[in-house]
């Protein structure tokens, strides 16, 4: 029913037996890592519901011509926002609502419009299929005003939220929704997509990719490298591994570069500390293979209370992001933290 999805079995045939006894719920909460597929499968139902689903797959966030229409609203005032809520709607019953704006949130705008147009009858057919990728990003008036539609949804109505914590959304979301967790991909399947889709630097993808088909094709190694320079380069300032001057050009670098948001470094920062976690407990799978030997070297000087004060503290500036904090203030003070450590 689902052709070429890729992994997580139990979710599309439990689905896929749904739709097929015309017992489709009408609120379905995907969760797990990103880029496993979770507004990917939500597409597919949608196909599968509504037909034309080449219209459909324009919606998809990844597509270039999207990307950019998120990055040029984030230079909009805020007023001009709120006026023109975010949403991508290609195909007339299939309604997409995406986080908007610099910090990347789910807006009451949007879920007040979501909650209006929710009363429209189908254009065609008997449903209309509304996805809101990361929910998790709903602020707490969107995430409340969002509620009051999931507690009395239009029949005609089917609704699927994706986030990658679960338990990121208040308990009363999710106990109005079915709930599906999607986990990573297995090596062998990640090694089988990358030769369907003939990705270039394959094995490194697989890597980095962490079971994340998503993650393997859309990554750009080169950005990915100079991230991880930056990133290597805190954690030995953090350490004591190296002099705080050494941070103190890179992190002046960030802070200048207006393109490259927080949140990417921070999740090449978690990389780097589960890495250092798996060789400092004798693990061999690391995600960071090509400087291994340098990973092994500091991992040997920290202790394990150090990697999970610096895992709670990267947890500290992923919370700030959504407030806005600046760039080079929250990397300082995650050295300071550390280095008193």
């Amino acid at each position: 029913m689902f052709e070429n999805f890729w992994g997580n079995p139990h979710v599309t045939q439990a689905i896929g037996q749904m739709i097929a006894q015309d017992r489709l719920v009408q609120t379905l909460l995907f969760s797990g890592p990103e880029g496993v597929g979770k507004a990917t499968l939500a597409r597919r139902i949608g196909a599968r519901l509504l037909g034309r689903g080449e219209l459909i797959e324009r919606d998809d966030l990844s597509l270039s011509d999207n990307l950019d229409i998120v990055a040029a609203r984030e230079k909009l005032a805020a007023e001009k926002r709120n006026e023109d809520p975010l949403l991508f709607a290609t195909h007339p019953d299939f309604v997409t609502f995406a986080p908007d704006g610099p910090l990347r949130q789910i807006s009451i705008q949007q879920t007040r419009l979501l909650k209006e147009r929710a009363q429209f009858l189908p254009n065609k057919g008997k449903r209309r299929v509304f996805l809101i990728d990361h929910v998790d990003r709903a602020n707490d008036q969107a995430a409340n005003s969002l509620l009051k539609t999931l507690e009395e949804p239009p029949d005609h109505l089917v609704l699927i939220m994706t986030a990658e914590n679960a338990y990121d959304l208040l308990p009363t979301i999710r106990s109005r929704a079915v709930p599906f967790h999607f986990a990573p991909l297995g090596r062998d399947e990640m090694q089988a997509f990358a030769r369907t889709h003939g990705l270039d630097d394959a094995e490194r993808r697989i890597q980095l990719a962490g079971g994340s088909p998503g993650l393997a094709v859309s990554l750009d190694l080169e950005a990915y490298d100079k991230r991880r320079a930056a990133m290597l380069t805190l954690v030995k300032a953090a350490s004591g591994a190296a002099p705080f001057g050494t941070w103190v050009p890179v992190g002046e670098a960030i802070g200048r570069t207006k393109s490259e948001k927080l949140e990417l470094h921070l999740k090449v920062l978690y990389d780097l500390l589960r890495d250092l976690l798996v060789l400092r407990e004798g693990g061999s799978e690391i995600r960071n293979q090509d400087i291994r030997g340098e990973l092994e070297a500091l991992a040997a000087t920290v202790e394990f209370a150090w990697i999970r004060k610096a895992v709670a503290q990267a947890d500290q500036i992923a919370e700030l992001i959504r407030r806005n904090i600046q760039k080079t203030i929250a990397l300082d003070a995650f050295i300071a933290a550390l280095r008193s450590a």
